[in-house]
């Protein structure tokens, strides 16, 4: 997960939030970290372009996050861009599948990406990230 945070920290304008105790955040967040281009600085009142995930979510069980070392990247792509699959198993490890609560929204979802998924991840982080940038230029014109 150190080299994934790394590589998203450096792209340019990027607002990383990572919730901790003591912060004001809901205890679920504790750990989580959500990704917005905000240049500024200032959180936005808007849904982040990529989220890391460490633990299982109420309504958001099937990637299995509660065993110990797994986490989930969370990449929105775009609704055109989510895979589609009929058997998906969401627990499986370094797999770009559809998110498993909000691929409908464009959505997809890697539980521990590793060697299989590495340059595409990066490649679709990347591409999320600009296209927030646009969303962002675009509504300050």
């Amino acid at each position: 997960m150190e080299q994934l945070l790394t590589t998203m920290r450096g792209f340019e304008g990027v607002l990383e939030v990572a919730p901790t105790e003591g912060d004001g955040t809901p205890e679920i967040a504790w750990g989580d970290h959500f990704f917005y281009y905000a240049p500024d600085g200032t959180m936005p009142r808007r849904q982040p372009y990529a989220t890391i995930v460490t633990k299982n979510y109420p309504d958001d069980s099937a990637s299995d996050l509660d065993r110990p070392g797994r986490y989930r990247l969370n990449i929105h792509v775009g609704r055109e861009n989510v895979p589609d699959s009929d058997t998906i198993d969401h627990a499986e490890a370094d797999v770009i599948l559809p998110h498993p609560v909000y691929a409908r929204q464009g959505w997809v979802s890697i539980v521990n990406p590793g060697p299989r998924t590495a340059a595409v991840v990066v490649e679709l982080l990347r591409l999320a990230h600009a296209d927030d940038r646009r969303r962002v230029t675009r509504s300050a014109d």
